[in-house]
This record gives C-alpha cells, structure tokens and sequence, in this order.
C-alpha cells in the first residue's frame, strides 16, 4: 500500500495531466465561465510546541475551517512543509459542516490527487486536490477530513487555530462519517494548509502577520480575529468585488529572523523566507495587508538572543523587500503601524529603548511613501492617555495583543475603499 502511494508520489504531475476529466476539465471550465480560483481559507504552516507533537496512528482528523468568501467549486491543500518524512494521506473528504464534527451528509466529497484517492506528500512539499464540484457559502464552515492510515507526527501545524476540530474515537477510515460521536478535541490544524474556491470576478486579501494577526487572546471558535471581521465586513458591502480575506498570521514571527533553534519551526520561517509560499502564491491574491515588526523589536532578550536585535532601519529594509516583491507580482501593499505594547507581560519584551524603535518604525511606515496606503492601527487601539499602551477597552489581558473589540477595532480601521479597484 505505502510502495504504491510512494508511486503515486512521483507520477503525480502526469496523472494529474492524464486525468484531464477529473482535474484539468473543470478549471478550464471556470475560466469559460469568467471564475476563477480564489483563495477563501489559508493558515501559515509552522512547527508544533516543541515536546508537545500531535501524534496520529491510524486515525481520523477532521479539520474545521471558516471560509471568507463563496464558491461553486473547491480545492483543498495539504502541506509536508516541516515533515522529516513523507506524509501518507489514506483518504480525504471536504463537506459543509452542521455542528461540532458533524457535516451536512448531502455536500460531502472525496477529494482525489490526480484521480487517485490517495496521497503520500514529499518532505517540504505540498499538494492540491483535484476540484471538486460544491456549493460553498462565504463566511461558512467547512470540515476538511483526513485518514491518517500509519504512525505520523504532526510536524506541519498552525497551533494557534482558535477553531475546535476533531480526532475521530478508535482507528480507521471514517473521513466519510456524518459525526464523529467521542471525537477527541483539538484546537490546531495539521497539514491543511488551504481552501480555494472559484469566484466570478473576485480576488483575495492576505493578512500577513504574527500572533496579533493570528489572533492570540481571541476568543475561541468565534471567527473574531482581525482578518475574520474583515472578511464579514467586506461580504456585507452590497455591488462590490467578491474578495476572500486569508489569515498567514503566525505566533511569534518576524520579519528578519526565524525561530529560535530551542523552538524548533513554532513561530515560523522569517516572513521574508515564507512570502512567497504565503502570499505570492496563494490563489487570486490582489492586495496584502502587512502588519509585522514588534517581535523584530520585542523578541531579542526576551524569546530571543541579545544578537537577534535590528534597528528600525533594518525593519524598514525589510517591510520594503515585501512591497517590492509584492509589486512584482501586480499586487498592491497596505502597510498597518505597529500597535502598543508598554506594560506588556512577557519578560524582557518592553523597554523604554524598544517603544523608541517601534515609534521610528510606525513614522517610516506613515511618512516614507513606501506603501500603497497605510492602514493606522496604532491610532485604532491606543489609549489616548498614555499612547504607548493599548486602550484598556481592547486590551487582551496581556498589554500586547488586543482582545475580541480590539480585534474588531483593528478591522474597523481599514478603509474598505481601498479594495475598489478591479484587479
């Protein structure tokens, strides 16, 4: 079984050519249509808490995720980025779900990989599922089940999910159940990586960004993140663009520098390293909203060494990388300033020195010209009374991250105007 999904591995391209009723067919045919594929779900890949690695021996998982915009067809992605060893995908389904870990029995689909129902994924890489045919609403859920049919490590996660999913009770294949009763819970995603659907006309906004992004001290299974709440704001606007917003937030990330060795991949590659993967090539992206640089200045001396440290004008050359490999690719950048942190209560994070560099940076941002807009998330969520710390109202608790109305703050800052053009 595990020889011939190896196979598969290495003639994965010419079956998926060859199986041109199955994959090719139908994006050809969004394209007559006028859709096109847009992403409407994606989480940055990184590593798990280190000695804590989910471990899966002839399970289940079925992955909940929230989707920002709708579609008629979909297609699933899966990642073996930080794997040490190829990643064997028995089965996969994609449904709409109802509740919990149950799904709607009518819309559940196998999903295929060049025709085959199986997959086994090299180490680094990733895969895409044929298209299948769906109605997927915008700002609904959808529950993405993976059979997991030998011992695996779940070296490719995104701890910090924020959405309840579930390990299916005993072992074997139930990708296809309609619930999953005794299901264990967990609140990370392992190997799904991405949801595309086809969209008439639309495009996609991507969030890059850290925990703050991510949306650390939000509340769970809520969707209040600040990506989430635009993504509701931009599906309520009436006679625009239909637009998928995507969260490539990751804890603990920065600009110039990955994670510590000590910390295995938990906060990610640089994001200069990891744009490509999470922005540049994710489907239909026209816009991407930057908001990066306070682990760059918190992080040395604190989660990481004295030597880490930069000076806002490293930041500034860095953010600038961004906004220039962006505009290779047509895609406009929205640069946010950087939110308080006075008081915060993770050691060694603050220092008067450290506000001084995130004040340099924040004016760059504002002043340079370097962006295609700026986007004010300092002014959003600072107290007027002491402008080095969050306003006590969306305030998450730790003096860092904003809690569910700053998040909502933060989304309420961006103009909508700025996604008017029809790129």
């Amino acid at each position: 079984m595990i020889r011939r999904q190896l196979g598969y591995t290495f003639l994965a391209i010419g079956a998926a050519i060859a199986a041109a009723g199955l994959s090719s067919a139908p994006a050809l045919a969004g394209e007559r249509d006028g859709a096109r594929w847009v992403a409407t779900w994606a989480t940055g890949p990184a590593g798990p808490d280190p000695g804590a690695t989910p471990r899966f021996d002839h399970q289940t998982v079925r992955y909940i995720i929230h989707t920002s915009v709708g579609g008629g067809r979909v297609r699933v992605k899966l990642s073996n980025t930080f794997g040490s060893e190829p990643l064997v995908i028995g089965s996969a389904r994609v449904a709409r779900r109802i509740a919990g870990a149950r799904i709607e029995r009518s819309s559940d689909r196998r999903l295929t990989f060049g025709g085959v129902d199986h997959v086994t994924i090299p180490v680094g890489a990733l895969v895409v599922s044929d298209p299948v045919m769906l109605d997927v609403p915008a700002l609904s859920d959808l529950a993405i089940s993976l059979y997991l049919p030998q011992p695996t490590a779940g070296t490719t996660t995104h701890l910090l999910a924020l959405q309840t999913s579930y390990i299916a009770a005993g072992t074997g294949d139930v990708t296809g159940a309609t619930d999953l009763p005794g299901a264990a819970q967990t609140t990370s995603w392992e190997f799904v990586t991405g949801v595309d659907v086809t969209v008439r006309g639309g495009a996609a906004v991507v969030a890059l960004g850290d925990s703050i992004t991510d949306g650390a001290n939000s509340t769970l299974d809520a969707n209040l993140r600040w990506p989430s709440v635009l993504a509701a704001r931009l599906q309520a606007r009436q006679g625009t663009r239909r637009l998928g917003v995507i969260d490539q937030g990751i804890i603990g990330n920065r600009i110039l520098h990955p994670t510590e060795p000590e910390s295995g991949n938990l906060f990610g590659p640089a994001a200069l390293a990891r744009l490509d993967r999470d922005v540049l090539a994710q489907a239909g992206v026209a816009y991407v909203i930057v908001l990066l640089g306070i682990n760059d200045i918190g992080h040395p001396g604190s989660n990481a060494p004295a030597s880490d440290e930069v000076s806002p004008q490293e930041i500034e050359a860095g953010l600038s990388q961004i906004v220039e490999r962006a505009h290779e690719h047509g895609i406009q950048v929205f640069g946010a300033t950087l939110t308080p942190f006075e008081g915060t209560t993770l050691v060694g994070f603050f220092s008067p020195e450290k506000e001084v560099k995130r004040q340099a940076v924040n004016h760059w941002i504002r002043t340079a010209g370097a962006f295609d807009a700026v986007i004010d998330f300092d002014a959003a969520i600072r107290d007027p009374g002491h402008p080095a710390r969050i306003l006590p109202a969306f305030d998450g608790g730790d003096h860092l991250h904003p809690s569910d109305a700053g998040q909502r703050a933060l989304a309420e800052a961006i103009p909508l105007r700025l996604f008017d053009d029809d790129r």
